[in-house]
């Protein structure tokens, strides 16, 4: 058994991964930007209605973290041996975030009534820790690993610089906007009002860092910069600023627009999309950058295939149960009503 002539299981491999960690992204990152914007809400009626919009739903959100996390090992061990110890302590950092949220949403209604201080300074700091942490894994990334021998020969600080730490602060902005735009789609009344002023500098926040990386990334990269820069690839990729464009307009008016529900999140998860796919255009083939394609990194073509047939079963029941969940727990929340 040595793989399938004529299919590429590496590329199949990385568009997993890529998928799995957009989808974690996506629905961790409305997840943690409620604890991130929990200081911006003070009444304990409106967070209990914060939490409960996502409490149905929250843990599941990781399992895409863990699909790939576990693709990463399996299909591109060198990869793997390579980005954790680079990363270990973001990473380590990172979980610590999300286990004081996990215990704040466990505690935090089943305290006694006015104690739900802790809990909430809990699932405040645990989504900014974690959030952050993200962030600055993803501007390690982005800046690369010294690789030589097939082995990481980097510091275990390597990964502390302005750019990564920048970084951080931008993954924040934008798990922020997804937190603001999830609350206008599942609230209702003044709490919703309040999500509706705070998208908008939101919004300006998220474009800003997203502008100084744009230009921050090629400044530094040469390879980055030719990759954009360079005819024809800058007729092909001006379609992503472009759309960023219109996306943003088109978020601002959803904004405005009281009968907009469900707008400002799509929009934003389009918003997010674009900035996913730009980080894909500035690294591809590269799953260890600056210079380590995944085809070098992949392991042997018998160890993909055995992976991805169990893989191809677990994906479609993974998406059929996530849509289940939402689908079940869909509509308003309302004061009073979800997790206890």
């Amino acid at each position: 058994m040595n793989g399938i002539p004529g299919i590429d299981l590496p590329l199949i491999w990385a568009i997993i991964i890529i998928f799995g960690l957009m989808m974690y992204v996506v629905m961790d990152g409305f997840d943690l930007g409620i604890g991130i914007l929990f200081p911006f809400v003070k009444g304990k009626e409106d967070r209990d209605v914060m939490m409960n919009t996502v409490a149905p739903i929250w843990d599941g959100n990781e399992t895409w973290l863990v699909l790939g996390g576990a693709g990463l090992y399996g299909a591109f061990p060198l990869a793997y041996s390579v980005i954790l110890p680079a990363l270990y302590l973001p990473l380590i950092f990172m979980l610590i975030g999300l286990i004081f949220r996990g215990v704040a949403f466990e505690f935090r209604f089943k305290v006694q009534e006015g104690k739900e201080a802790l809990w909430d300074k809990s699932f405040i700091f645990g989504s900014l820790l974690a959030s952050f942490c993200q962030g600055v894994a993803l501007g390690a990334f982005i800046e690369g690993f010294p690789v030589e021998n097939r082995q990481y020969v980097g510091g275990p600080l390597d990964w502390l610089t302005p750019f990564s730490m920048f970084c951080g602060l931008g993954v924040i902005a934008a798990y922020a906007l997804l937190g603001s735009t999830w609350l206008i789609m599942k609230t209702e009344g003044p709490l919703q009002a309040t999500m509706r002023r705070l998208t908008k500098p939101l919004l300006f926040l998220l474009l800003a860092f997203t502008a100084v990386v744009s230009i921050w990334t090629p400044l530094s990269q040469a390879a980055i910069s030719a990759r954009w820069f360079s005819m024809p690839n800058l007729v092909w990729f001006l379609p992503v600023p472009i759309l960023v464009g219109v996306v943003t307009l088109a978020l601002l008016r959803a904004i405005l627009r009281e009968d907009s529900h469900h707008a400002p999140f799509l929009l934003t998860l389009a918003l997010i999309f674009l900035g996913y796919s730009g980080l894909g255009i500035s690294l591809w083939p590269n799953i260890i950058p600056p210079g380590v394609s995944i085809w070098e990194a992949s392991s042997p073509p018998q160890s993909q295939l055995f992976l991805l047939i169990g893989t191809l079963f677990i994906i479609p029941i993974t998406l059929m149960y996530t849509f289940w969940g939402y689908y079940v727990f869909r509509g308003k929340v309302r004061a009073g009503e979800g997790y206890h």
